[in-house]
């Protein structure tokens, strides 16, 4: 991974804050790079130097899309532009066009003043490890081909949304009518982007009656009503809407929507953790197979697992680490304890449409509210705290702390997670943000904040003295 203060170059994308480290050079550098590396690898499989781009509301992808595609156009890659659209949208549109890869021009969760890069391969999916960093080496060393003017790439645009949707409404686990026949009424929190436009159409073609559909901050101003991670903190108008217009659920997403968060009828939050085990807890009832998600996501898909009989593996953070994992064991459905849904009968994308369609079909199928499926999942608590990164090298600094607890149960397949008994923690730096990441699990959240707050000092001491070292 490369960084600064202000952009971060990594497996999930080039970012950073708008006019302070992401600007039109570095757009053109990085496009450029991706672009050439498209066309190149177009010429080498068959397919088409063709690239999708999408973008989420964010007040500057307007004009910030305009530089990536006259880029791509210059490296001779025709541009299918979708404009607004969801990352999981634009991971099935390159698929649907037999493109050479993609680019969503989204921050994710960061706040509006920053925007990204999100790139993808001929498969629609995030670029693996070893080609991101083909990308940033040939970004880092100004290695481009502009073509000539006689080869400049076309350009169309496309709204690729209907298909997105036709596609789920296909899936054999899916059954529209039976989910109408609920007349379920569901409140959206559409953080004013792409998610806003996205799951109101959807929830229509799925059954839900348009006057049961509510809307909060669905308007795609890109000027975000609250924090864009979709937590209990930023979430709290949506708690208060859900029992107050009597509605059977409520919908989060974060501003490109790969990341689902649900309210109960009662107006309580479901963990975002939870988003994926009950998406597998409704799937492993129709299907056998493993699951995969990362090593920060709850025991409480192991739990459900052992319930139904499965098995569940463990990657590195990362969505393109799970999709590789996925693979390489057949599962059946994977995820991230974000609020990220993979189904690979769709494609291999953190998808909050699919995910929002598979809940909405467990509530039919089970006959049962989102409040007393969320009641027979498994308890636990999370923490989550942040540090800055430190001058010392984070696997240095990481590798500290593991010696300190050598007789416990470790993994480093990512930083490093220490299981014990009845909780764990995890600590890695972010391929999002310059800072570290800590995480825990225990039985309440009182334990889990004082494990998060262990750990966090024990950071920053360790840092201190290898600094001073």
């Amino acid at each position: 991974m490369a960084s600064s203060d202000t952009l971060i170059a990594s497996i999930s994308g080039i970012r950073g804050i708008v006019g302070q480290g992401l600007d039109p050079s570095v757009l053109v550098r990085y496009t450029g790079a991706f672009g050439t590396w498209c066309r190149e690898r177009a010429e080498a499989t068959g397919h088409p130097a063709r690239v999708v781009v999408g973008r989420d509301a964010r007040p500057s992808g307007d004009a910030y899309a305009q530089v990536v595609i006259g880029t791509l156009r210059g490296m001779g890659c025709e541009v299918v532009d979708l404009g607004l659209a969801a990352t999981p949208t634009v991971e099935m549109a390159v698929l649907q066009e037999g493109a050479a890869g993609g680019i969503v021009m989204s921050a994710s969760h960061n706040p509006e003043t920053w925007n990204a890069l999100k790139l993808l391969n001929e498969t629609g999916e995030f670029l693996t490890p070893d080609q991101g960093e083909a990308i940033i080496d040939r970004a880092e060393a100004g290695a481009a081909t502009p073509v000539p003017h006689t080869d400049l790439g076309g350009y169309r645009s496309r709204n690729a949304l209907p298909d997105h949707i036709d596609e789920i409404l296909a899936l054999d686990l899916i059954d529209p009518e039976r989910i109408a026949a609920q007349n379920l009424s569901v409140v959206v929190d559409g953080i004013n982007s792409v998610g806003g436009i996205a799951l109101p159409r959807l929830l229509h073609r799925l059954g839900v009656a348009e006057e049961n559909v509510h809307c909060l901050h669905c308007e795609p101003t890109g000027t975000f009503a609250h924090p864009a991670e979709p937590r209990p903190d930023h979430l709290t108008e949506l708690t208060r809407a859900v029992p107050k217009h009597g509605a059977d659920l409520g919908l989060a997403v974060d501003p490109d929507a790969d990341r689902l968060a649900l309210v109960d009828e009662q107006g309580r939050f479901v963990l975002e953790e939870l988003t994926q085990v009950l998406a597998a807890d409704f799937l492993w009832r129709h299907r056998e197979g493993p699951f995969v998600t990362n090593l920060s996501s709850s025991r409480a898909i192991d739990d459900v697992a052992a319930r139904h009989g499965q098995t569940v593996h463990r990657s590195a953070v990362g969505e393109i680490h799970v999709v590789q994992r996925m693979k390489a064991v057949d599962a059946v459905l994977g995820g991230e304890g974000n609020g990220g849904v993979i189904l690979p009968d769709l494609h291999h994308g953190r998808d909050a449409l699919v995910g929002t369609a598979l809940i909405l079909q467990h509530l039919a199928d089970s006959g049962q509210s989102l409040g007393a499926l969320h009641d027979d999942l498994p308890r636990y608590a999370m923490a989550k705290e942040n540090l800055p990164l430190p001058d010392v090298a984070p696997d240095r600094l990481l590798a500290a702390l593991a010696e300190e607890h050598d007789g416990e149960d470790q993994s480093t397949l990512d930083g490093l997670k220490i299981n014990f008994d009845d909780s764990w923690v995890h600590m890695r730096p972010s391929n999002t943000e310059p800072i570290l990441r800590v995480y825990t699990e225990a039985p309440t959240q009182e334990d889990a904040q004082a494990l998060a707050d262990r750990f966090r000092s024990k950071l920053q001491e360790r840092a201190e003295t290898l600094g001073a070292g």
